[in-house]
C-alpha cells in the first residue's frame, strides 16, 4: 500500500502596504510557474508598497481517502 503523497500547490498573493493581502483564485502545480507569474506581474506598473509572493499550500485532494 503506497502512503499518498502530499501534493503542494502555489497561490499567488498580493500584499498591500496596509497589511491586507489578496489571494489570487488561479493556483500553480509548481513554484517555477507561481514565480514566472510573478515576473509577468512585476512588469506591469504596481502601486507603491505593494508586494507580490508566491506562497505554498498543501492540497486539499492529497488528503482525500484518508478520513474514517
Amino acid at each position: 500500500m503506497a502512503a499518498p503523497s502530499v501534493a503542494l500547490v502555489w497561490y499567488l498573493v498580493i500584499a498591500g502596504p496596509q497589511g491586507g493581502m489578496v489571494v489570487l483564485p488561479s493556483t500553480f502545480d509548481t513554484r517555477e510557474q507561481c514565480t514566472s507569474a510573478v515576473t509577468e506581474y512585476q512588469k506591469q506598473p504596481t502601486p507603491a508598497g505593494w508586494s507580490v509572493q508566491c506562497v505554498p499550500s498543501a492540497s486539499p485532494f492529497a488528503e482525500e481517502g484518508e478520513s474514517e
